[in-house]
Order: structure tokens, then sequence, then C-alpha cells
């Protein structure tokens, strides 16, 4: 589609030129002489871009920009250059302050003046696709999205919106891993004033203790073997936005006592450098960890738990909140259709009773996979047993073993099997832990386990 130019100026011999020219590189042109009747045009037009001159018989240009601007209630405004005379430099400027994305001093060259539309134009799509990102993400996290029956998780969503809305402060979301820590940080985010800026994610597990404090503020060149140009780091990346440090207990008790006095103080100083950068940024942590028990064994700074636990949300694991697994469940097989051209309408009764009846230790997020994993298996219309994950049929087989129904009819290799896999379970996969509890070594209880 091609794009909408309009030309305001009493001159009209310029004002065919011009038109005429900028028609030839593609563009719809409108014209109007005079500022009632460039306002007119712009309402019924709406234009990409206005070029406007600031002397006009009727109206001053100023007025017909502000107009312009009071009226432009698009998410991406219209583009307006402004043209002068070179005595008139001094308004140009204004005009720049008033919302002119540029302007020209007359006489200019028409190829300049193209230069600067097409300019413009590229800078206008691209903001436009940016806006349309943060639309879809507004959306998408939109905290009306967020799927749950439950009292404890919806007390979550209440204080994760009034933090978003009416509030700057740190937020410490704790939960085991899955339970959907990142998905709240998101939302609070996108739900936030700071929405049209950066929201930036950080593993501080992933990253090693050598590098992390240069990843979260940045180094001078020459700071250290390698550091070859200056480099910000996600706190300087994040101005005015968030910064969401998932598994915050991992950080070593280095870059702990400078995150505490970038915080104190809202600066810090790059890895190698001595200027103090000023940042605005909200902080969400998150960690699966017990921190004050880590605050107790002295591995992470009182002070430090403190400054991030300013509203702290704990998010209820899955075991918790059963009575959202059926909904969660009709979701995935929703979202899992489209991604994989399914048409799969729901789960047998079997199926849905055996998703009930396991304890979910990744919770939601190995709820998403055993969902994905069943969608991309299923032949039929239906999800049944036989497309679920192996370690859903063994925790059929556990819990039947814990209570002792039909015991006496399995073979006693079973039996030891599946009560060392239930410890394993218990000790949340940890088979060196596992191990010790059974009273056998890690590789015996591999053998053990290894027909599952």
């Amino acid at each position: 589609m091609k794009a909408k130019i309009l030309i305001v100026d009493d001159e009209e011999l310029f004002l065919d030129s011009l038109g005429e020219a900028l028609s030839n590189s593609g563009y719809r042109i409108f014209k109007a002489t005079r500022g009632k009747d460039a306002i007119e045009r712009f309402k019924k037009q709406k234009p990409d871009v206005v070029v406007l001159d600031v002397k006009l018989p009727d109206i001053d240009g100023m007025k017909v920009l502000r107009k312009i601007k009071e009226l432009d209630g698009d998410s991406v405004a219209t583009i307006v250059i402004v043209m002068t005379a070179f005595s008139g430099i001094k308004g140009a400027v204004e005009a720049i302050k008033l919302g002119a994305y540029d302007y020209v001093a007359k006489p200019f060259d028409i190829e300049e003046l193209k230069i600067i539309i097409s300019r413009c134009l590229e800078s206008r799509n691209m903001m436009a696709e940016v806006n349309q990102i943060r639309f879809a993400r507004r959306q998408k996290y939109n905290f009306n999205n967020i799927i749950t029956n439950n009292h404890s998780m919806q007390k979550v969503i209440d204080i994760a919106k009034r933090v978003a809305a009416k509030s700057n402060a740190n937020v410490l979301l704790l939960g085991e891993s899955g339970t959907g820590k990142e998905l709240i940080a998101n939302a609070i985010h996108y739900n936030s004033p700071r929405s049209d800026r950066r929201l930036i994610t950080v593993n501080c597990s992933s990253l090693a203790s050598g590098i992390i404090e240069s990843e979260l503020f940045g180094h001078e060149k020459g700071a250290f073997t390698g550091a070859i140009k200056q480099t910000k780091g996600y706190f300087e990346e994040s101005d005015k936005g968030t910064i969401f440090l998932d598994e915050i207990g991992e950080i070593d008790q280095k870059t702990q006592v400078k995150l505490l006095r970038c915080i104190e103080n809202r600066t810090f100083q790059r890895v190698g450098g001595t200027e103090d950068i000023e940042v605005d940024v909200r902080i969400i942590a998150a960690t699966n960890k017990d921190l004050l028990r880590e605050v107790k064994n002295e591995k992470f700074r009182e002070d430090l738990y403190y400054r991030l636990n300013v509203v702290a949300i704990s998010l209820p694991p899955l075991r918790q909140r059963k009575e959202d697994v059926p909904l969660l469940v009709e979701h995935y097989i929703k979202e899992f259709n489209v991604i994989l051209n399914k048409n799969i309408t729901s789960c047998s009764k079997d199926a849905l009773d055996m998703l009930m009846n396991y304890e979910w230790p990744g919770n939601v997020r190995e709820l998403r996979n055993v969902i994905e994993r069943a969608v991309l298996l299923c032949n039929h219309s239906m999800i049944g047993t036989a497309d679920l994950s192996l370690e859903l049929a063994n925790n059929k087989e556990m819990t039947s073993i814990s209570k002792l129904d039909g015991l006496e009819e399995m073979k006693l290799d079973s039996v030891v099997r599946m009560y060392s896999a239930s410890i394993l379970k218990r000790y949340s996969q940890n088979r060196s832990k596992a191990s010790s509890v059974l009273g056998i070594s890690r590789p015996r209880l591999n053998r053990i386990l290894k027909p599952f």
C-alpha cells in the first residue's frame, strides 16, 4: 500500500511541483493551501506523513501542528515534517518540541526531502512492529489469561495485579520449579506502566560466578581478558523497565554486594569502570530455594534478602491445586492442536484420572510437556492412558503399592523396583540421596530402575 502524504503550503506553484515529485516516487499525495483545509484533510485521509509550512494565511502552522497531534490518537503517530525559511529555524526547533519529526529549511533539495520522508516511514514502520509485539505480549500475559480455579492461585493473581498497577516495588516470587514464576513476572511487567520498556530475563543459575557480574552490570574495554570493547549489562539495558532475576539464590557473595548497592543507590559501575551509572529498574526476583535458610547459613545476604522481598508472592505447587489440572489439560490440548496440526478433543476418563492422581513434581511445566507428548503421539480423537508418559503409568503402580493393593500377586523384583522409584521421587530424583536412604550403592539403584 502506498504511503499517504499531506502537503500544506500556501504557494500553489511550489505545492504542485513538490506534489508531482513525491507522486512520481510512489506516494499518494493530498494538498492544502490553508490551515483549516489541512486539518479537514487530515481528519478525512489520516495521512502517514504531513509536510507542513509554518507560515499559512489563515492559521499559524504551529497551531495546525498542535491540532494534528491532538487529533492523532493512533499508537503509531503521523509523522510531521516542518518546512520553514532560514529565518524561521528557531520556530522549527520549537515545532520539534511540539512533536514534529524533523524540519527542512526553504529552499531545499527535493531529493533531500525524499530521503527524510523515507527514513521517517522506515522508523514509523519499525515502531508499528514494536507496538504490535508489545500489544501481543500484553494480550498473552494478561492476568485474565492465567488459568485457575484455585483460591491460593487467585490470591497470587490479585496481589500481582495490585503490585503491577500501583507500585514499582521489588517483588520476590517463591515456589518450586515449574509453578509459573516467570509467567507471573511477565504479567506484572506487561500490566504495569513500565510495559513500553524492556523486560530482561536473567537465569542466574546458568551464569558462572566469574561472568555474572559482567553480565548484570557490563564491563569496560580491557577490564579482563577478552573484553575487547565496552559492553552494557542487563541492568543498563533494562533502564526504565524491569529485570527478572530467576534463580536469584544462585548468585555469589561478591555479586550480592554489588546488587545490594545498585538497589540502594540506583547506581552501579561497570566491571573495570569508575563512572557511576544511574538506572531506574524494577527488580522481580525468583527462587525455588528457602532464602531465609540460606540467610541463616550465611549463603545469602540478609540485607539483600529484605531489599528484594518488598512484596513476596508464593506460588502453590500443582499438587495443591489439583482442581486446575482438567482446566490446564484442556488449554494445552487446544494449544498443541494448533502447533502440531492435530484435532484432539479431550482426554479419556482413565487418562484424566491418571493425570489427577499424579503428584506433578515438575508442576505446570511438567504437565505441559506431558500433554504436548500425548497430543503428538495420539492417533485418535481422545488422549488415552497409552498416550501418557511412562512416569505417570509408574505412578499408578506406586499408588497401588502404597495401598498394598495386589501386593501379594506381584513379583519381588517388581516390588523392589516400585519401592525404589517411590523413594527416588520423594527425594526429587536425587539418586545419591535415594540410594543412601535405601542403603544401597548408586550403581545398584541404577540397575534396579533400569527396566523403567
